[in-house]
């Protein structure tokens, strides 16, 4: 009986793991098959000469060029806005929270993850109508507020991978370092940050990955149709993601729908690249910062 349910479960594994590889390999297919096709330099820069597009003295109104600059600066901002508070936190709830403090932190934790990228885009939005009419009459939609509502989103992701990478170190390595008489702070930067940082690497990969999709937010509090390049951080921008939405709901010719799939297709290597250079940093990580390493 034993032996029949472990087989039952092992089939099941293997159905399972088989169907998700399939659904996969045929999104990356279908999109590969529909966008390929309009993959040309005319879909990134339109009518404009590339590298006068490129130096920015001339606007691309009909390529999604601007769009990838605006997904690109979207995410570095994004991200720098959200490294420092999810990984101070993590630490802080797996390393000095009491346990009064890791309840407290941990249920909002968990409320900010469930709260839908649509409503913390209109949280932005709500925001600008508040500081336009109280303090910042100029204030507006801009590159900032949707890179700060993108960060807020993702500080769970960061938050949770630090934590759990923090507590998954061995505990003999605290206790050992703890007998010789090392400060805590000693201890956490020099012994329990090195081990964590491959856990706290895959944590800011899907952040990268999670900032450069989202739609909702984006276009709630900055993202244009047409906006050009971002000129500065209270200025409109344009992104692929919005890109995508905008041409496949309101195109006017099939060229139009094919675009939309080539911005699809440049959104997927986009991330698929973004996440060749988190692996990479990882492997960076690993063989220069080991602790254990021992030195000739």
């Amino acid at each position: 009986m034993k032996r029949n349910l472990a087989k039952l479960l092992y089939g099941f594994s293997i159905l399972g793991s088989a169907c998700v590889g399939l659904a996969v390999l045929a999104l990356l297919l279908w999109v590969l098959w529909r966008g390929i096709s309009v993959l040309d330099l005319q879909l990134f820069f339109g009518n404009a000469s590339p590298l006068s597009a490129i130096l920015g003295k001339v606007a691309v109104f009909d390529g999604i060029f601007p769009a990838l600059v605006g997904t690109l600066w979207l995410v570095i901002l994004s991200l720098l806005l959200a490294i420092a508070p999810g990984i101070g936190c993590g630490i802080y709830l797996s390393f000095y929270a009491s346990v009064r403090q890791k309840w407290l932190l941990n249920t909002m934790i968990d409320i900010l993850a469930g709260i839908p990228s649509v409503i913390m885009g209109l949280f932005g939005f709500l925001s600008i109508l508040w500081l336009k009419n109280h303090f910042f009459p100029q204030a507006n939609s801009c590159l900032l507020l949707a890179a700060s509502c993108l960060a807020l989103l993702v500080l769970p992701t960061l938050i949770a991978t630090t934590k759990e990478s923090l507590l998954s170190v061995p505990q003999d390595l605290m206790l050992n370092a703890c007998a010789l008489g090392l400060k805590r702070g000693v201890i956490l930067w020099h012994f329990l940050l090195p081990q964590a940082r491959n856990g706290i690497l895959s944590g800011v990969i899907l952040a990268l990955g999670r900032v450069a999709e989202d739609t909702a937010v984006v276009m709630f509090v900055g993202a244009v149709a047409n906006a050009g390049l971002p000129n500065g951080l209270l200025g409109k921008f344009e992104s692929l993601s919005f890109y995508i939405y905008y041409n496949s709901q309101n195109y006017q010719t099939q060229l139009e729908l094919q675009n939309a799939m080539g911005a699809s297709l440049v959104l997927l290597c986009l991330c698929g690249f973004l996440l060749f250079l988190g692996i990479v940093l990882q492997r960076i990580s690993k063989r220069n910062f080991n602790v254990f390493k021992p030195k000739n």
